[in-house]
């Protein structure tokens, strides 16, 4: 059975791009849509995207408008961004179709979030450096701008295709139906929590400076991006961050 997959849009200012999105997704077979903080809140609703959607109405109809990415990547174990131009900092950048090979050989994770920006100006570095890798779809080099749905269309194509087309439950192991704390991997939402913590508690302990504290953070989160810790390992962090903060309240006293 392939992996939970979901579509994340990231304050998508026209209403017929998510129509088009729509659409797109329904071709491929996808029907998890999540809208963050969209330009219109009854955009699922504009007769623009109704329009554009040609039929995916359905899809639009099981979407869901979300305030915070943290929200849309509840449940998800492996977070792509998309963006065309390099980043210096953050996760690796890699084409879609070599990315998703590597996936597939060292096991498909639980559930699966590819993220776009705005259409203006993409995605934010924040919302990359949350992201376990930055997809790039390969273009000419003079020329690599790509409609919102072209893009998702492209990704969605992609991704079909990797986790066997209309036959992925032939072709990928079952998942395990009652997995341990210790086995099942932590989702975005409790990484983020973690790291939240782990702020709070570097805080206590004087080594983050909040005035000023460069790309702490980020590093951090990559280096968890990397780990892919369990659900139980992100529970023993969070207690030695507990533990740091207790520590530091009764230095206090």
């Amino acid at each position: 059975m392939a992996p939970v997959t979901r579509f994340v849009l990231i304050e998508t200012s026209h209403a017929g791009n998510v129509g088009a999105t729509a659409r797109a997704l329904k071709v491929m077979g996808f029907d998890d849509l999540v809208l963050v903080r969209p330009r219109w809140p009854d955009v699922l609703q504009r007769p623009e995207a109704i329009e554009r959607a040609s039929g995916a109405v359905d899809v639009l109809q099981r979407a869901r408008v979300v305030s915070t990415l943290d929200e849309a990547l509840d449940g998800m174990t492996h977070v792509c961004a998309t963006a065309m131009t390099p980043r210096d900092f953050g996760p690796p950048t890699r084409p879609p179709r070599g990315h998703f090979e590597a996936l597939v050989a060292r096991g498909l994770p639980q559930g699966v979030a590819f993220l776009f920006g705005p259409e203006r100006y993409g995605m934010s570095n924040a919302d990359v450096w949350r992201s376990h890798v930055c997809l790039r779809i390969p273009t000419a080099p003079d020329y690599g701008s790509l409609n919102l749905a072209a893009a998702v269309q492209l990704i969605a194509y992609e991704w079909r295709q990797t986790i066997g087309g209309w036959e992925a439950s032939d072709r990928v192991s079952p998942p395990q139906t009652a997995l341990l704390a210790s086995q099942r991997l932590a989702d975005a939402q409790a990484v983020a929590g973690l790291l939240s913590h782990w702020a709070q508690a570097l805080t206590a302990v004087g080594y983050l400076d909040p005035a000023a504290p460069k790309k702490l953070m980020p590093r951090l989160q990559q280096l968890l991006n990397r780990a892919q810790p369990t659900e139980a390992e992100v529970h023993i962090l969070r207690g030695v961050a507990r533990a740091m903060l207790e520590t530091a309240a009764r230095a206090k006293r």
